[in-house]
């Protein structure tokens, strides 16, 4: 017999029946244990990074329930997501796939329709698949961390051959953040770039491989499913195959789920150095970045380096009643300068780090500290020179090593009830450009009566400005602000030809319709894709303000 349940929100056009015909067939792929259906507010909990809830987004900046899961199903292997994708077209149930739902600061695991299923491909598919020495690779599945990889090149003594590159929190899925073009910061600080090979269910529930994984592997036994074949031998080694590149489509997209994917290791060095610069103040950034850019083309910076603003630093250290006594207005600079002071920082502050043998190291520091000693007051500094117990070097220096930490979670924590949006758009590494697009952010969260919290990570010909948008959810006249400055950001940046890379569920619309070249192109042959392989409109419909023709694009975007 069907068990019969009754969702807080169905999937839109879907009738109850519909629904339980859907997960029905689904218990009988994964089970009931793997489905949890939503049929209650007290399953709605905001949880934390280290135990995210899967109904919503943790971190939500409009209703609590706006983006909310009718479902949640954790597939256990390939067969099961190809059962569940049938079941999807048949009842036309929306799927929103996640890798283990810690997109932080993006909307977490929360759908973008709300009575979506969300399916949770890590909680059972997190098996490292492979780690090959020779060839400085891996091959994972979706739930498989940062964390989870650095643990078992420690535990299988392959540290000293391989290092893995990592971003801020060492929790997220290599995978997720990876098809989501998340970077890390050592010279493999860009993810997608250093992938080789995606396995994806397509929306007709086929399987697909790109790349060398398109050729059979001559090994493989006849009568093998698809996805227990091996892998041809090439495919985490060269990228590209032949023929058209495809593996770009399945980023920020929704047009698969994503089952396992290549990823490659960067070899161990053989030395490593990190530092930190401490710029004094706030108008010396056009300076640095200028200094940045042919220190960064040129390589002689060759990791993924930052410029953090000192509310950041201030901000992983301590709450902010630990430096004012009234929490509700933004920090003045008088205030700002002491705290610069009172850590021993700049009002920029420069992570960096160097590889590699040491004289090779020494030559290309000798550079960097002539370089940067153009801006007065400019103070340099190695790991064992900052003695504080708590200090951001240090972090930084794991980090930039490639060794997963948690310490930036702290930063969230600024405000009670600590959330953050991230607001990130594209920066060229040019002072003055560099400058401007501070100086306008800054001004829109002081107009908001925040605090400006943020940092340039500098890519090889560009910075992403990540703008850490930290506010308390239970504040409601504080979440209105802070949704109304980062829909005025997009619309400033925008006029100055910004860019953003990557966006919260709740202006993904309002950022693609900035993307307009040539009456929306792009948008529209995007969705011409996704029409032609996902005609019911199945997987992760209005992700990245891609919309099926089943939704109708001005009645449901934001």
């Amino acid at each position: 017999m069907v068990q019969s349940y009754a969702p807080l929100v169905l999937p839109p056009n879907v009738t109850r029946e519909a629904f339980n015909k859907f997960l029905s067939a689904c218990q009988d792929a994964v089970g009931s244990e793997n489905i949890d259906v939503i049929t209650s507010t007290a399953q709605i909990d905001d949880g934390d990074y280290m135990k995210p809830n899967y109904t919503h987004d943790p971190h939500h900046v409009l209703k609590q329930d706006f983006f909310l899961a009718s479902a949640v199903i954790a597939p256990r292997n390939v067969a099961d997501v190809q059962v569940i994708v049938k079941a999807a077209n048949e009842t036309h149930v929306p799927l929103w796939p996640i890798s283990i739902g810690r997109n932080s600061g993006y909307g977490g695991a929360a759908p973008r329709v709300s009575g979506s299923v969300v399916l949770n491909m890590g909680k059972n598919m997190n098996k490292i698949l492979e780690v090959n020495v020779e060839g400085a690779y891996c091959l994972v599945e979706p739930g498989v961390t940062f964390h989870d990889l650095h643990k078992y090149l420690v535990e299988h003594n392959l540290r000293d051959k391989l290092w893995l590159d990592v971003p801020d929190l060492g929790g997220g899925s290599i995978l997720g953040n990876t098809l989501e073009r998340g970077v890390g910061y050592t010279p493999y600080g860009d993810h997608f770039m250093m992938h080789s090979g995606i396995e994806l269910v397509l929306p007709s529930g086929e399987l697909i491989r790109t790349g060398m994984g398109a050729m059979p592997n001559p090994k493989s036994k006849e009568g093998t499913r698809p996805e227990d074949q091996p892998w041809n031998e090439s495919a985490q080694l060269f990228n590209y195959g032949f023929g058209p590149y495809i593996d770009g489509i399945f980023t920020q997209s929704n047009l698969g789920i994503a089952t396992k994917m290549g990823m490659w290791l960067m070899p161990n060095p053989g030395g490593y150095q990190s530092y930190l610069i401490t710029i004094p103040r706030e108008e010396d950034l056009k300076q640095a970045v200028d200094i940045i850019r042919p220190l960064r083309l040129g390589m002689i910076l060759q990791n993924v380096p930052t410029i953090r603003h000192i509310l950041l630093d201030a901000a992983v250290l301590n709450h902010k009643s630990h430096y004012t006594s009234d929490i509700n207005r933004p920090l003045n600079d008088e205030e700002l300068d002491k705290i610069a002071k009172d850590l021993n920082l700049g009002r920029w502050n420069f992570y960096g780090a160097l590889y590699g043998p040491e004289p090779i190291r020494n030559a290309m520091f000798e550079v960097v500290k002539q370089s940067f000693s153009a801006i007065p007051g400019a103070k340099f500094y190695f790991p064992e020179d900052r003695k504080e117990e708590n200090s951001i070097l240090h972090t930084r220096h794991k980090t930039m090593q490639g060794i997963p930490t948690y310490d930036e979670l702290r930063w969230v924590s600024w405000l009670p009830n600590g959330s953050h949006l991230f607001f990130s758009p594209i920066a060229p590494v040019n002072g003055a450009e560099a400058t401007k697009q501070f100086s306008i952010t800054k001004k829109r969260c002081l107009e908001a009566d925040l605090d400006f919290l943020g940092t340039f990570t500098i890519g090889m010909r560009e910075m992403h400005h990540i703008v850490c948008i930290v506010f308390d959810r239970k504040n409601e006249e504080q979440k209105k602000k802070v949704h109304w400055l980062i829909k005025t950001l997009i619309d400033d940046c925008a006029k100055e030809g910004w860019g953003e890379y990557r966006t919260h569920l709740a202006v993904m619309d309002q950022i693609m319709d900035t993307y307009s070249f040539n009456n929306n192109v792009f948008r529209r042959f995007n969705e011409t894709i996704k029409d032609a392989v996902d005609p019911n409109g199945i997987i992760a419909p209005g992700k990245s303000g891609v919309w099926p023709k089943r939704f109708d694009r001005e009645q449901w975007k934001l």
